[in-house]
């Protein structure tokens, strides 16, 4: 159960030649792979590029099926990227994708292997750079690795006929030049809308099928000494100048003219957007592209081609290569291409833009200003005085006034929320312990109010990150990875090496059900029926299976008592080797989008409907706000005391409130006021459960009218 369905979207995938096509990015991509007659198709989910997995998902029965293209998620993006051996011996098309560099650097293995010995049919992988100020991972850029293993890199301008354009031409550029090519499409790419002339689908030439009939071997292609020496050779010998050709030949990279001759611009694709509109904002460019200033577009972002570069500086007295992100790679190389050519032409590059960062629109009209200033006398002289008087920035502290501090955290009713509760009730009992984290919703564990985590290494990582501390002591360490990261790389990484080593350490293994972090997707432990996958795997065998002695399975993590006992059991039992915790819950937004639907309907149709919520009773509260420092979900929050005579604000519970229960669990586990209050709120109720309100109402308005006489009747001793 994805976050999003493309059920009805993916229709538009049979759109024929000449037909015009609205979309998404992620939906034109899909298109374009069908367009370029893929055979196959597999990846791993993850921001900004889950979609596309879905997308794939949803159109296997519409259309991959009938096509003959072969479909599946994969285990992980190293899984992906071996499944692009396929095309090593066989003239097959093969695409897969991944999430930016975390995924490269899983796959980085096959991915090397698969550049070292080539490919004869195109294998492309598809990238979803993860970079910038939205990424929500350490920030590299996937050129390094482009460049180390020589994968060309193509990098489109962020529009739906140039993505499609290089998603084809990469299949063709990889057979071109027998190696993998790599599409990066940034953050806005993915999910950028627009329209392009569709082509027809294109049937798999050679298929899956036969090449299992009439299997292929060339020992050439493959990575073992002395081939590997050869294949260093071959890959700048052979295949660079066919790539190079190749670009050259199908203009991948563009020229745009501009009204000066002077000075220009060079940038990559995927900042072409911005850059433009940086342009418009200072008066050098229109909304249709048209610009005053001269610019070379860079498609493809690795091979450099050097006579097109060249071509392009020639008589100019400066130019300014925009490239996101450090090291500055494209400066590096292209200085080096301007100093062998005897050229005179200025290079600038993060000397007037910043060295690291992403490249906004703000950031990039600062950088373009300062180039300009620098290199020309006429152009910006007076807009500079008139527009670029420097924003304002607003006052943090008159922010933070009215704007309360809301760190990253938990979905409300969160399942894994009430599993950080019962260990900071377990640190409260024996000390702070050694916790390694991982990648995944769990990560939010490290903010407050739960402060809890030193590291993390990886996905799937979080038990090999505890291995070093395979030692003596009271305090065992507790390692934290989610079901997803289980599956990617924690089964054997983790745990499996955590047996072979006898370490005595806890492994909690959050269950909810999907790999709720990327976007809901099934996995091998999840519970529904899936019908093209096999789901129901659960992951306690899978621990017994490599030897694991102490399992216990959870199957309700928001009891908190029975999930701190058994914490306290896991810490303090010694001699049976590492204890794994399977706590088992579903993530609640996926709960949530799966019952909501129907509770609306059954409301609709005026069936009685029943929606738990919590409140808390102003009149107990002390204000200590013990509650949201054990738990902060987000439906806690505070509102000033009723109570005249006390100046602590009492805690509330809003209306996203979702009924999980943790709050009641907390009190219980922690002995906390007992001001929380379980409340049942019924839709269209009986005529009955209606007579008992009404009677309940006016009995409690007569209680509050006599208290209040009196009150205002009750005099003091030695009053009148």
């Amino acid at each position: 159960m994805a976050e999003r369905s493309f059920e009805r979207e993916v229709k538009k995938l049979h759109a024929g030649q000449g037909e015009l096509f609205h979309g998404e990015g992620i939906l034109a991509v899909t298109k374009a792979l069908l367009q370029s007659g893929v055979s196959y198709v597999g990846g791993y989910q993850g921001s900004p590029i889950s979609h596309l997995m879905d997308v794939l998902a949803d159109a296997k029965e519409e259309i991959l099926d009938d096509m003959g293209v072969h479909f599946e998620t994969s285990a992980s993006e190293a899984t992906a990227a071996a499944m692009l051996s396929a095309s090593v011996n066989y003239p097959l098309r093969g695409a897969v994708t991944w999430k930016s560099t975390v995924g490269t650097n899983v796959a980085s293995d096959a991915l090397a292997n698969l550049a070292s010995g080539g490919v004869t049919g195109g294998a492309v992988i598809i990238i979803g750079e993860d970079y910038g100020e939205g990424s929500s991972i350490m920030q590299e850029r996937t050129h390094a690795f482009a460049m180390k293993s020589h994968i060309w890199l193509l990098d489109p301008r962020p529009n739906l006929p140039s993505i499609v354009d290089a998603v084809e031409k990469s299949f063709e550029l990889s057979e071109a030049s027998n190696t993998p090519v790599m599409v990066q499409l940034r953050i806005r790419a993915c999910h950028v809308h627009g329209q392009f002339i569709a082509k027809d689908n294109i049937r798999p030439e050679f298929t899956l099928q036969q090449a299992l009939t009439n299997p292929q071997r060339d020992l050439s292609r493959i990575v073992l000494p002395p081939a590997t020496f050869v294949h260093e050779q071959e890959k700048v010998e052979q295949r660079l100048p066919a790539a190079i050709a190749f670009i050259k030949q199908h203009k991948l990279n563009e020229f745009f003219a501009g009204e000066r001759e002077d000075v220009g611009i060079i940038v990559q694709g995927g900042s072409y957007n911005t850059t433009i509109r940086a342009l418009e904002h200072l008066g050098l460019a229109d909304a249709y592209g048209r610009s005053q200033l001269p610019m070379y577009v860079m498609n493809v972002a690795f091979p450099l081609v050097e006579d097109e570069l060249l071509q392009f500086v020639a008589g100019k007295s400066a130019v300014l290569l925009i490239e996101e992100g450090n090291p500055e790679f494209i400066e590096h190389e292209l200085n080096s291409i301007l100093v062998r050519s005897g050229c005179k032409t200025v290079l600038c590059g993060k000397a007037v833009l910043p060295r690291v960062g992403e490249y906004s629109c703000d950031v990039l009209k600062k950088g373009i200003r300062n180039f300009l200033q620098q290199h020309t006398r006429d152009l910006l002289q007076d807009e500079v005085s008139i527009s670029f008087v420097p924003r304002q920035p607003l006052s943090v502290a008159a922010l933070t006034e009215v704007v309360p501090a809301r760190p990253a955290g938990f979905c409300t009713g969160c399942p894994e929320r009430p599993i950080f509760s019962a260990i900071k009730l377990l640190e409260k009992e024996r000390g702070d312990f050694h916790i390694s984290c991982d990648i995944g919703c769990h990560l939010f564990s490290i903010l407050p109010p739960f402060n809890l985590g030193a590291t993390t290494m990886g996905y799937g990582l979080g038990g090999a990150s505890a291995s070093a501390f395979n030692v003596e002591s009271d305090k065992p360490p507790i390692a934290i990875m989610g079901d997803g990261g289980f599956w990617h790389n924690g089964l054997t990484s983790g745990v499996g090496n955590a047996v072979f080593n006898k370490s005595n350490g806890v492994n909690l293994i959050i269950d909810n059900a999907y790999t709720a972090a990327t976007g809901g997707q099934d996995i091998l432990s999840s519970k529904a029926s899936n019908p093209n996958r096999a789901t129901n795997n659960p992951i306690s065998r899978a621990v017994e299976g490599v030897g694991v002695k102490w399992v216990k399975t959870l199957t309700r993590t928001y009891d908190v008592s029975a999930m701190l006992k058994t914490l306290r059991e896991a810490v303090t039992t010694k001699g049976v080797g590492p204890k794994v915790i399977v706590a088992q819950s579903e993530c609640m937004l996926n709960r949530e989008r799966r019952e909501k639907r129907g509770r609306r309907a059954d409301i609709k149709a005026g069936k009685r409907v029943t929606e738990a919520r919590f409140a808390i009773d102003e009149q107990t509260c002390t204000g200590d706000r013990a509650c949201v420092r054990l738990s902060g979900c987000p439906s806690l929050t505070i509102k000033p005391n009723p109570d005249p005579w006390r100046a602590d604000p009492v805690t509330r519970i809003d209306n996203s409130c979702v009924g999980c229960g943790l709050c009641g669990e907390n009190v219980h586990a922690d002995i906390l006021c007992p001001s929380f209050v379980r409340v049942e709120v019924v839709h269209n109720p009986g005529r009955w459960e209606t007579v008992k309100r009404r009677i309940a109402q006016r009995i409690i308005h007569w209680l509050q009218q006599r208290d209040l006489k009196r009150h205002a009747s009750y005099q003091p001793e030695g009053t009148c």
